[in-house]
């Protein structure tokens, strides 16, 4: 059996045949790039903006409980019993006659707000009977943008 060789030459390919240079690669990241930078923007402004739907909403929910509490007891918990007093029947101060069984919380617990800081109850408050807040983002009372605090006498 005889076995024909080709010469280097003839097994390569042609020049001419389909592929991507490293210019066209290039302009294709550089693209991309630009995309990113001006949608990546927009995309992780969206976040912040979720979590403070989210604290307006929990802000409602404890509002909402506080008012039930209300109505079975005759009075708001006070600052020093604070909202543990919607999980579980508060020791201290005057002392709720009928503190519904199972709590005014649907989990049994008090959330933490979207930035992992506990809700700042006052009762009574200066707003209105209890004021309810988060301090979003930056932790602190009062604050701008990101940071600008969720009342509940400001929730619509």
């Amino acid at each position: 059996m005889k076995i024909a060789y080709k010469p280097l030459s003839q097994c390569r390919k042609n020049n001419n045949e389909a592929g991507f240079t490293l210019i066209e690669l290039l302009v294709v990241l550089v693209i991309i790039g630009i995309l990113a930078g001006y949608i990546g923007p927009k995309i992780m402004g969206h976040p912040e903006e979720a979590k403070r739907t989210k604290a307006t909403l929990q802000i409602q929910g404890m509002d909402t409980a506080l008012k039930m509490y209300k109505l079975d007891n005759g009075m708001y918990p006070s600052t020093e019993q604070g909202l543990q007093a919607l999980v579980e029947p508060p020791v201290i101060g005057k002392l709720p006659a009928k503190w519904r069984e199972g709590g005014y919380l649907e989990k049994g617990k008090v959330p933490l707000d979207p930035w992992g800081n506990n809700f700042v109850y006052l009762s009574p408050g200066l707003n209105g009977d209890f004021d309810l807040s988060s301090y979003a983002a930056d932790g602190e009372a009062g604050g701008e943008g990101d940071g600008k605090d969720i009342n509940n006498w400001e929730v619509e």
